[in-house]
């Protein structure tokens, strides 16, 4: 088997997800690639190889328990003990309370926390008994401030990070580094380019967030002395108000 370092990041796209696995591919992890697209993931990950780095697609649902497990059992099984572990994945709706439905403020939920508590768990299950591992969880604006035609949005990055920071208080002393990531403005992809067009034309340079910018963070989070851990960082653009 090989000997290099494992890590998961779970909800790759195009942007953040795919900025994320390449750093720590850069970094020299062999990456699992993690979503329900496989055809995507196998894509993404044969760039990140082109590139020189190690990744793989692991084509899982989220939002499944047993299939949450599975992927952390065959990780473990196939590839070695997962040391870094990245929930990167949600699903924004805007709507006023009065027109949102129960079905999609639960599938909301159900993809930005509820997800996150399945993977955040069983990434635990398999560290703490190492005494070794990081778990870091992608915010957003969402997670401390409810906004107008926000709510299912705001409802379900609140709850993952109050799982985020519950986990990091029960396995800080098992030696587990577990970060919440606030995301605060726009991040700086072609989707979000071709969506806000002539929003994006009135922004100044940098005035989005880079997506290799906010991977480096995680990395850096990953690679902080157990001194002087961050539980939680914010990151937004020099123009965005706060």
């Amino acid at each position: 088997m090989d000997k290099a370092p494992v890590a998961v990041i779970a909800g790759v796209g195009e942007g953040l997800g795919f900025a994320l696995a390449r750093r720590f591919a850069a970094a020299g992890y062999r990456v699992a690639l993690a979503a329900r697209s496989a055809e995507r993931l196998a894509r993404l990950a044969g760039e990140i190889g082109k590139a020189g780095g190690r990744a793989f697609a692991a084509p899982t649902d989220l939002r499944e328990e047993q299939e949450v497990l599975a992927l952390f059992d065959a990780l473990e099984s196939e590839h070695g003990p997962v040391e870094v572990a990245v929930f990167n994945a949600g699903a924004n709706f805007r709507a006023s309370l009065l027109d949102t439905p129960a079905d999609m403020f639960e599938k909301v939920w159900r993809l930005g926390c509820y997800a996150g508590f399945l993977f955040g768990r069983e990434a635990a299950r398999r560290m703490a008994p190492r005494g070794k591992g990081t778990i870091l969880f992608t915010g957003a604006t969402a997670s401390i401030r409810g906004a107008a035609q926000f709510a299912a949005f705001a409802a379900a990055k609140n709850g993952l990070r109050a799982v985020a920071q519950s986990m990091a208080r029960e396995f800080g002393p098992r030696n587990l580094h577990v970060a919440h990531v606030v995301i605060d403005g726009m991040i700086d992809t072609e989707a979000v380019r071709a969506r806000f067009a002539d929003r994006v034309a009135d922004l100044g340079p940098d005035a989005m967030l880079d997506t290799a910018a906010i991977a480096e963070l995680y990395y850096q989070l990953h690679a902080q002395p157990r001194s002087a851990w961050t539980f939680e960082a914010d990151l937004r653009p020099w123009a965005e108000k706060f």
